[in-house]
């Protein structure tokens, strides 16, 4: 479907300040809760690109000098911005992407949280120093920006993925490119103009637009230094591969497969509902999603009862009416995949319990509903593939060493969690674990914003896991300092290496 011309907004890059909306291509941003196209997006090419290089690159010294206080000063301004009118943002979000109004807000409460975090930017830029490392020697180390960085964020988090990277680019001296999802591109555009409006100077934060082929550029552009990535993990390790060859500082978040564990003795009520909230929650189009419950012993009939019985009471609808739980996907291809999915589960020698696409839902749209798949194994399509849609599998073990082995076999590594009244099985499962990010009785352990996030193996490419104190890391070069004032006196020849 789409709507008539009347309808469908113009969007723009912004670059330096100024809205640019011409373009060789263009794309088509849609509700997915209507079906129904709402936005024309320009997409950048080269010559595009390499404007928005030209104004950060000379926005850079400037910023650089710019004080610490006064950077600061912005992010407390652009807390009170976002605040103040969460509203307006979360309604962008829920038009753009689907999810439900109160998680959209959820989602923008937890981008503030590293506003918040950056509002602190004098201490963490601090360096260090040590006086008398030698004779009339002192040595420090301080942080300087990395330079003119690029941030590429994901459909799913329009606010907080861009708020993650952004913020702490800027607070640390750097100008940015940002390229949102070509699916969402609105939010970030109001993210933008809220910078300015706090007082950001023009040209230290520039939104592009694009799909691939921008990508490709922003990798290939010898003057962006550094690059944020989040997505799915095949294009995480591309972007990594490529980007890393051209000499760029890489950190590129993957896809995930996180599992929840559920031991005999767990409150059976309390892990279906937050297999539920988990699973289901925003489409399940979540990087920390529970897409896998891991039933421990002989609770698993009753844990995938308990599961199914709520199942028939999430509201799946529009995501701006009131009482609704669960919204649509974000495309026509997406609700395709996913119930691809589905249909093939059965063949696989799963038990399809609850078939998300006989769920009472909207007929228009990119609606799916939540689907409750158990005796789900390795090797089913099911289980190894990253969904990214409502789809939550049961697979049944025996014993804790088999759902921790379980674990530790799947290639991704993003989140975990187990559910447990045992302390010793708490401590063992966070000590067993080989996963980035891990929940006791949490079923998603994202971590608040002083501490950092990313999971392991193929869930992250790169070193350095984002926001909090690692991203401050990841977004300046550290510089040492050894200096020595002598007297005319004291001047000498000296061939041999130095010493104390």
């Amino acid at each position: 479907m789409t709507s008539t011309l009347n309808d469908i907004e113009t969007l723009h890059h912004l670059i330096g300040g100024e809205a640019i909306s011409t373009a060789n291509r263009t794309g088509a941003v849609y509700n997915p809760a209507t079906g129904e196209q709402t936005g024309t997006l320009p997409f950048a090419d080269t010559t595009t690109l390499g404007h928005a290089v030209d104004i950060a690159a000379a926005a850079l010294p400037g910023w650089r000098a710019t004080g610490m206080a006064k950077r600061a000063n912005i992010m407390f301004n652009l807390r009170q911005i976002i605040v103040a009118r969460r509203a307006e943002l979360a309604a962008i979000v829920t038009a753009e992407h689907g999810k439900v109004l109160d998680d959209a807000d959820g989602e923008i409460t937890r981008g503030l949280e590293n506003v918040e975090f950056c509002a602190g930017l004098v201490h963490h830029m601090k360096g260090e120093s040590l006086e008398q490392a030698s004779t009339g020697v002192d040595v420090s180390q301080i942080r300087q920006p990395v330079g003119v960085v690029a941030c590429v964020t994901p459909f799913n988090f329009p606010v907080m993925v861009p708020l993650w990277m952004v913020t702490t680019a800027i607070a640390a001296g750097n100008t940015v490119i940002l390229k949102p999802s070509e699916k969402v591109p609105s939010a970030v555009l109001w993210l933008a103009e809220a910078f300015r409006e706090a007082g950001l100077p023009d040209g230290v934060l520039n939104v592009v637009h694009g799909d691939k082929e921008t990508v490709d550029a922003i990798l290939d552009e010898p003057r962006i230094k550094a690059v944020s990535f989040v997505g799915s993990t095949p294009i995480a390790k591309s972007i990594y591969t490529r980007a890393a060859a051209n000499g760029k500082r890489v950190q590129a978040l993957g896809g995930a497969k996180n599992h929840m564990v559920v031991m005999p003795d767990a409150d059976l009520d309390a892990a279906a509902d937050a297999a539920i909230s988990a699973g289901y929650g925003a489409a399940g189009e979540r990087c920390m999603a529970v897409s896998v419950v891991v039933a421990v012993g002989d609770i698993a009939d009753d844990l995938v009862a308990r599961i199914g019985q709520r199942i028939k009471d999430v509201k799946v609808c529009d995501g701006t009416t009131p009482g609704a739980d669960m919204g649509p996907v974000i495309t026509a291809a997406s609700k395709q995949r996913i119930e691809g999915f589905v249909a093939g589960a059965a063949a696989e020698g799963a038990t399809v319990v609850v078939d998300g696409r006989d769920h009472d839902m909207p007929t228009t749209g990119f609606f799916t509903g939540p689907t409750l798949v158990d005796n789900v194994k390795p090797g089913m399509a099911v289980y190894d593939e990253e969904i990214f849609g409502p789809v939550l599998s049961v697979v049944r073990v025996d014993t804790y060493d088999e759902a921790v082995e379980l674990i530790n076999n799947c290639r991704y590594a993003n989140g975990t969690a187990v559910f447990t009244r045992d302390g010793r099985t708490a401590r063992s499962f966070k000590f067993d674990i080989e996963v980035g990010m891990v929940g006791i009785n949490v079923p998603i352990p994202v971590p608040i914003g002083s501490f950092s996030f990313g999971g392991w193996k193929d869930s992250l490419f790169g070193d350095t896991h984002m926001y909090g104190p690692e991203s401050f890391n990841f977004y300046t070069r550290r510089k040492v300092v050894t200096e020595r004032w002598p007297l005319p006196s004291e001047s000498q020849i000296t061939m041999g290496f130095p010493t104390n």
